[in-house]
């Protein structure tokens, strides 16, 4: 019988063979500060990453508006972040949503986005996404197979949800400078909404030993830096609830040999920007917050300024000394941005703040957020 790591393992190990899981970033300049070649001359990145993509019914007006009123356009709604993304060696989102087809688009409660969306991502910069997320299930396996279509065609990587069980066990690889970059992702549930039928493989739920399971077999076959990515937490709290901090704690001392299986792990999903924590020498994210949204309200029905507040993270990789060793995390930071809904434009923070006081205390209050677990005295910094 083969157990699910060593079908992982051989997918991958034929992926990386074959070098079609890899995405090469060549057409990018060679970023100031990037870390020097290791003795083997193979060079560092850098990764960024951003929170939740999350489509409104007002979000998919905007987005039709801006399109001149005939198909949807989002690019100029992500623009504004373009900077900050198009540059790093690799970049990843978090697709929050599933498309939908031929103008059958819904906001909240049950998703279905414009698939233009796809577009819009991959012109900002966004390498790859994960999938995974409580609205993964919310047009069944037909949304997650228009999704999944329309982010290759394109050309965005994705993780987390399958349209097969074979494409549940091939792990998502992206070149990333020297490095081949695994990415995994999970999400805590589906909004009670089950499997599709026959299909227990269409979305992966948070395991704690299978994803353990699947960072090492990723590492087996090949990837030198394991990222994963989690939709947990609490709506609406700043601070990570117990879950995350525990299941952070573990996955984060899980290691082979001496060497931790997973690299950074990248939250999701509270819909406000969380702590950013060192845990067991690995950076854990735990909540991005919301990168796109429409106006936001909370459990008692009000509206939260809060869920249009987000972050994005980006880590800069240097290469392990000797082969085989770990791949260090040498400059970690933040960028704080937040949506406007007005405009409905995504808004870098420290590239705005010539707007006025307003803007000034929305960052410094993602700011305290970002730090409240002591990030700062582990080196994060705040980026632009």
């Amino acid at each position: 019988m083969i157990t699910r790591s060593r079908q992982v393992a051989l997918v991958l190990t034929a992926v990386l063979a074959a070098g079609a899981a890899c995405q090469a970033r060549d057409h990018r300049p060679p970023e100031p500060g990037r870390p020097a070649p290791s003795a083997s001359g193979r060079p560092g990145f850098t990764l960024v990453a951003s929170g939740d993509v999350l489509p409104h019914t007002s979000i998919i007006e905007r987005a039709r508006y801006d399109a001149g009123g005939t198909g949807y356009d989002f690019r100029p709604m992500l623009a504004g972040i373009r900077s900050v993304v198009a540059p790093a060696d690799v970049a990843l989102c978090h697709m929050e949503t599933v498309y939908g087809a031929d103008g059958d688009y819904t906001g909240y409660p049950l998703f279905k986005s414009p698939p233009e969306i796809a577009h819009a991502l991959a012109t900002t910069g966004y390498d790859g996404c994960s999938t995974a997320s409580n609205h993964t299930l919310d047009d069944g396996s037909d949304g997650i197979r228009r999704t999944l279509d329309a982010l290759d065609r394109a050309g965005v990587r994705h993780a987390g949800s399958a349209r097969s069980e074979q494409e549940s066990r091939t792990v998502t690889v992206l070149r990333a400078g020297g490095a081949r970059v695994a990415h995994l992702a999970y999400t805590y549930d589906t909004n009670g909404l089950p499997m599709p039928p026959g299909q227990p493989w269409a979305v992966a739920l948070v395991d704690e030993a299978r994803i353990v399971e699947d960072a090492r077999a990723a590492r087996r076959a090949g990837a030198d830096v394991v990222v994963v990515s989690v939709h947990w937490g609490t709506e609406w709290q700043d601070a990570p609830d117990e879950r995350q901090t525990a299941l952070a704690r573990s996955l984060t001392a899980s290691n082979t040999g001496g060497r931790p299986d997973i690299d950074l792990i990248l939250g999701t999903h509270a819909h406000v920007p969380q702590a950013y924590e060192k845990v067991n020498g690995t950076w854990v994210v735990y909540g991005m917050g919301d990168q796109v949204a429409g106006e936001m309200t909370g459990h008692d029905g009000a509206l939260d300024p809060r869920g249009n507040q987000s972050t994005v993270g980006r880590f800069t990789f240097a290469p392990p000394a000797r082969e085989g060793g770990r791949w260090q995390v040498t400059r970690a930071e933040f960028v704080p941005q937040f949506f406007d809904v007005d405009a409905g434009r995504v808004v870098n923070l420290n590239q705005a703040l010539a707007r006025g006081a307003e803007l000034r205390s929305v960052r410094d209050r993602i700011r305290d957020v970002v730090l409240s677990r002591g990030a700062a005295q582990d080196g994060l910094r705040m980026g632009e």
